[in-house]
């Protein structure tokens, strides 16, 4: 890979995996063990912000106390990795994966799911070979991205393959722009995840309707 190639970082729920049934279905089961009522898919997408207690929070009108949100918290997480079982990845995006491959260039995950659990999930969905990188959460649930984000691009950085001004992080929420920002990279935002078009063009980065055009920007954002 050339100094100056684009390097792509993906985020993986809701970006790579088409799973947001499987986490509004989550979200729902985590709601009703506190009594709350079930949300609308339009409703998070509306409402939805990181961390992820404060957009507990907008549903709330409160923050939620520390016991109840480790019980919405071990509750989704119990859901949603079953309903996950039956999710697919995003359409188009093994081609993508591979076009980008075959062109030297090179790309990484950095994900808010837990490390532990992320590298085998994308191991199992057969695209594992297509990064240089593959970072989940490590430590408590519940923060923002963008201190994972500067390990992930400093470790990137530390193996010789890219510098912040070279990447573009493509993700499903305005909380992968700000993480992004953060390092000095660019980012390109996707509507088919966890935000509504309207939260998503607030952060003034480019919103996408498919990854086949989130890619097509990358390539020319950075140049």
């Amino acid at each position: 890979m050339g100094k100056h190639d684009t390097h792509l970082v993906w985020d993986w729920n809701g970006t790579l995996l088409d799973d947001f049934t499987a986490v509004i279905g989550a979200t729902n089961a985590s709601f009703a063990e506190i009594g709350l009522e079930p949300i609308t898919a339009e409703r998070y997408r509306d409402l939805y912000c990181m961390p992820i207690p404060a957009f507990y929070e907008r549903l709330m009108g409160r923050l939620p106390t520390d016991a109840e949100w480790l019980v919405m918290d071990e509750t989704f997480h119990r859901h949603y990795v079953e309903r996950r079982a039956g999710c697919a990845l995003t359409e188009g995006v093994e081609e993508l994966l591979t076009q980008w491959t075959l062109a030297g260039r090179s790309q990484s995950i950095l994900s808010m799911y837990e490390h532990d659990q992320l590298v085998p999930v994308v191991r199992g969905y057969g695209i594992h070979q297509h990064f240089v990188r593959v970072d989940g959460r490590t430590g408590p649930s519940g923060g923002t991205k963008a201190v994972h984000m500067e390990r992930h691009l400093a470790a990137l950085a530390d193996e010789g393959r890219i510098a912040p001004e070279h990447t573009v992080v493509i993700g499903d929420a305005v909380d992968d722009a700000l993480a992004a920002a953060h390092v000095g990279a660019r980012a390109v935002l996707y509507t088919g995840g966890s935000h509504s078009r309207k939260s998503l063009e607030e952060v003034g980065v480019p919103v996408v309707d498919s990854l086949a055009d989130a890619v097509d920007l990358a390539q020319s954002i950075v140049r």
